[in-house]
């Protein structure tokens, strides 16, 4: 019954997506729909987006075990960025009237730069839409399992969720995206909201809400949990602000962020609607892991499950707990709540790198193609990402939430100053862009690989040398020309 359940729901989104191909006429429309989505579409799309499978299942389960330390990236980190987007970076890009972030880097540094980023922040979806993969299938070959159907394996499961995800993101695109979100996130949050009461009930000791709540909070407190500064030494102190810069500041030169942004009906829109959307997601980000800890409290066995050796398996805590300790109902608006986040976050990580590789790095090389090609273009690079996604999916061992951190550290290094400094600061050229990509991925390459020891994490090098890459490239003669903008 569940898991029908489920896949009733997963051809509703399909549904959804053959809906919106209705209002899809050309590329415009299938990248940021049209420029025309009203405050409360946007909202959703931005906190839809980001509330993904990792915030759920991944950071949820970390907390549990590890507590807030551990998690820096996210919610802190990621809801840092949209605020930032939101406060410097929202206007600027909607007055620019572009298409995707690549168009940036053209305008303000030329097509070299441009198709270098472009390619980078391509690349770094690949760690994000494989996580979202991965997630749907976890969810499916559980319920599957559940029911006992065994040959609804993890990886077959995998292979599923995305040709359901790719299906309708294709037909749709941003409309799509746009559409789901919003049925999503009411059900991200009602859901949600619902299980969190439901568990704190079982864990208070007169089963009320208040009194769950309460032992909840006690108990994370009295284990270290709500400690969110490392204790340890200056390494650790560095390994916690690499991890929170690695989100606040190398997830802004995103696609999907820059989509959401440029997708709203007006300025005024976009900036409101990512600065909503940024903090309802910080504060929603907590009831998945008040419930992943009410596992805990409700049933001490559960800690078992973080002593495994393969990481992955302890993200099987939220599913396995509402399966054996919530009846039927509560199951379903949990799966339910939890397939609409991954669902959300899915799509978009497979519409933003499509929509970067065609306009940024292939449509440069043709510039004859036309609007008409370029949606078939489009939907066929789609197509070929999400199989790259998949088969990374199947391929990776790390725990979402790593796979997550993993995939904006090469944004970090090698597309954020030149970003930034290229909104802010005049005298960057397009000498000073290129030697900071080169600098910046250079040295984090090299200290990831050579110094994996060394006391400061790539990241921050990486980001060090990018910044001093672009002051130096700018300040000395340049070669052959000076390009501002």
């Amino acid at each position: 019954m569940l898991t029908a359940a489920v896949l009733g729901y997963l051809l509703f989104t399909i549904c959804i997506g053959v809906y919106a191909s209705s209002r899809v006429h050309g590329a415009k429309d299938f990248m940021v729909a049209g420029r025309s989505l009203p405050l409360y579409m946007n909202f959703t799309c931005v906190f839809a987006t980001w509330f993904g499978a990792e915030t759920v299942l991944s950071v949820s389960a970390t907390f549990a075990r590890d507590g807030l330390q551990a998690i820096p990236g996210d919610p802190f980190g990621f809801s840092l960025c949209l605020v930032f987007v939101a406060l410097f970076f929202a206007r600027a890009f909607y007055r620019m009237d572009l298409l995707t972030i690549g168009d940036f880097y053209r305008r303000r540094y030329g097509k070299s730069v441009e198709v270098f980023t472009s390619m980078v922040i391509t690349i770094s979806y690949l760690g994000w839409a494989a996580a979202q993969l991965t997630a749907l299938g976890l969810v499916l070959s559980v319920l599957g399992q559940s029911a006992g159907h065994e040959w609804l394996t993890l990886d077959r499961c995998i292979v599923i969720g995305a040709i359901v995800v790719m299906f309708y993101t294709v037909v749709g695109g941003m409309w799509s995206v746009a559409l789901t979100d919003m049925i999503q996130t009411v059900v991200i949050i009602i859901g949600l909201v619902i299980i969190a009461a439901l568990l704190a009930g079982m864990a208070g000791s007169d089963g009320s809400v208040s009194s769950g709540v309460a032992k909840v909070y006690q108990s994370a407190s009295e284990n270290g949990r709500l400690q969110l500064f490392p204790s340890g030494g200056l390494r650790t102190w560095l390994v916690f602000v690499a991890g929170l810069l690695t989100a606040a500041l190398g997830s802004i030169p995103q696609q999907d962020v820059f989509q959401r942004v440029t997708s709203a009906k007006d300025e005024r829109t976009a900036v409101i609607g990512t600065l909503l959307g940024g903090g309802f997601y910080f504060l929603f980000a907590f009831v998945p892991m008040f419930i992943a800890y009410s596992a805990i409290v409700i049933d001490p066995s559960y800690l078992d499950i973080f002593n495994q050796a393969d990481e992955r398996e302890m993200q099987r805590i939220l599913p396995t707990l509402i399966l054996d300790k919530t009846p039927l109902w509560a199951q379903a608006i949990f799966f339910g709540a939890l397939v609409s986040a991954i669902l959300s976050t899915a799509s978009g990580t497979l519409l933003a790198p499509a929509s970067l590789f065609v306009e940024n790095v292939l449509r440069p090389f043709a510039p004859r193609l036309n609007e008409k090609n370029m949606l078939g273009v489009l939907r066929i690079v789609l197509v070929v990402f999400a199989v790259c996604a998949t088969l990374q999916a199947l391929s990776n061992n790390s725990t979402m939430y790593d796979m997550v951190q993993g995939a904006y550290s090469i944004v970090l290094v090698g597309a954020f100053v030149p970003l930034a400094l290229g909104v802010y600061w005049r005298p960057a050229s397009t000498q000073g862009a290129v030697l900071s990509i080169l600098a910046g991925t250079g040295v984090w390459l090299v200290v990831l690989f050579a110094l994996p020891d060394f006391i400061v994490p790539a990241q921050l090098c990486g980001l060090a040398a990018s910044l001093l890459g672009m002051v130096i490239g700018s300040l000395i003669p340049q070669f052959p020309s000076r390009k501002t903008p």
